[in-house]
């Protein structure tokens, strides 16, 4: 135990999918399953943060108010964050603030969606000063283009296969055919996944994520309100990275569409995303040695293995030989993406970052089922969002 942990009372989720509804009421639904979970009434909350989501219009970017406003007012303290891909993970990051800090000793914080069909494409209008405009209007590089330019990066650096990306789609069906929560419950074979129509090649339908309509919440306390409530041994959050890229960018990252010059500053030794879990093990006192399980942001099959490499579970070039040898399945030396990842889920943008707090919290309690990973103790959940965030979060038991 050290100063910087939070306990986990509760954690719930509305099922992904297609529902057709508004994500206020799947946000709800979600967080009264968490407060639930954590037998906390909600009037004893002090504080909401809510994950942002900007396709729903005006709502959606006072997401903590929206919440708020629909569990019933309380009045208590209001918090609305946006930071694309990890706005779950920073909501999560200002709930141990504010906790840390004395300003709440009991916090609920939502993410929820509900995604357009097919990938998606940027606002209307002409927004010159948007990065993410200009990389759809000058390159047309939609989310799939991106993905599968990783992916020939990958194999040209690495010798990679789209086998060996069919392999991770195959783990993470596999492992989402045991979550109730997830979109897609059905094992597919790397066969099937080679007849999908090709998307981007070298990626196919069943190698990306699709955009989906989901949500999850989680209760977060103080360690001393914890233990007046009852809970003697609850799962502790203990870092939360959400630090931004350094000068200068050597690799495109989109909405980025060019790299910065290395001639007059040498590039830092680690990629972004490497920093991003090296900063939540730094804080943590833990090492990639330590983990049990890891939940990263599977948007292609490719990107999961970047991952394994980033979260130091290999060395770079190494995360074909991991899915290869079976060590990132359950079962194996160190599973990756239990709760089945987007492979299973697909994006909600807002609540994908707390959905992976919430698969570490059942993990470490022990109580995730078939999916279960035996004596579970630590875990990572990662992710990247646009415009330089990123996020990490380390949970203990």
């Amino acid at each position: 135990m050290t100063a910087g942990d939070i306990a986990v009372l509760g954690a719930g989720m509305h099922p992904w999918g297609k529902w057709g509804h508004s994500f206020v009421r799947y946000g709800t639904v979600a967080a009264r399953a968490a407060l639930a979970d954590a037998g906390v009434d909600w009037r004893r909350v002090r504080s909401v943060i809510g994950a942002d989501t900007v396709r729903g219009g005006y709502p959606g970017y006072v997401a903590g108010a929206t919440f708020a406003r629909a569990l019933g007012w309380q009045g208590a303290r209001i918090t609305s964050v946006y930071a694309a891909c990890a706005s779950g993970a920073q909501a999560i990051g200002a709930a141990r603030a504010q906790i840390l800090a004395g300003l709440a000793d009991v916090v609920l914080v939502v993410g929820a969606d509900a995604a357009p069909k097919g990938f998606f494409a940027p606002a209307g209008g002409d927004r010159p000063d948007d990065p993410d405009w200009l990389r759809f209007r000058l390159l047309g590089a939609t989310n799939p283009a991106y993905f599968a330019l990783y992916a020939r990066r990958r194999m040209a650096l690495h010798g990679e296969t789209p086998d060996d990306y069919a392999l991770v789609k195959v783990k993470n069906a596999a492992a989402g055919a045991l979550n109730p929560h997830a979109r897609y419950r059905k094992a597919v074979s790397a066969g099937e996944v080679a007849a999908s129509p090709v998307v981007a090649d070298p990626l196919r339908l069943l190698d990306i994520c699709a955009t989906s309509d989901g949500a999850a919440a989680l209760v977060l306390s103080s360690l001393e309100f914890a233990r007046r409530h009852g809970a003697a041994d609850p799962v502790r959050i203990r870092a939360v990275s959400t630090i931004g890229p350094v000068y200068p960018r050597t690799v495109i990252d989109l909405p980025d569409i060019a790299t910065d010059s290395a001639l007059a500053v040498d590039p830092s030794p680690h990629s972004f995303r490497a920093s991003i879990a090296r900063e939540a093990y730094d804080e943590a006192g833990v090492g990639p040695e330590d983990l049990s399980l890891a939940e990263v942001y599977d948007l292609s099959t490719a990107l999961e293995l970047e991952w394994y490499e980033d979260l130091g579970l290999c060395g770079p070039g190494e995360g074909a030989k991991l899915i290869r040898d079976g060590a990132t399945a359950l079962g194996g030396r160190i599973p990756v993406n239990v709760s089945g990842g987007l492979a299973s889920f697909g994006e909600a943008v807002p609540a994908q970052a707390i959905a992976q707090v919430c698969e570490l919290t059942w993990q470490l309690r022990g109580t995730a089922g078939e999916r279960q990973v035996p004596g579970a103790r630590t875990g990572i959940a990662a992710n990247q969002g646009l415009f330089g965030h990123g996020s990490a979060v380390v949970a203990v038991r």
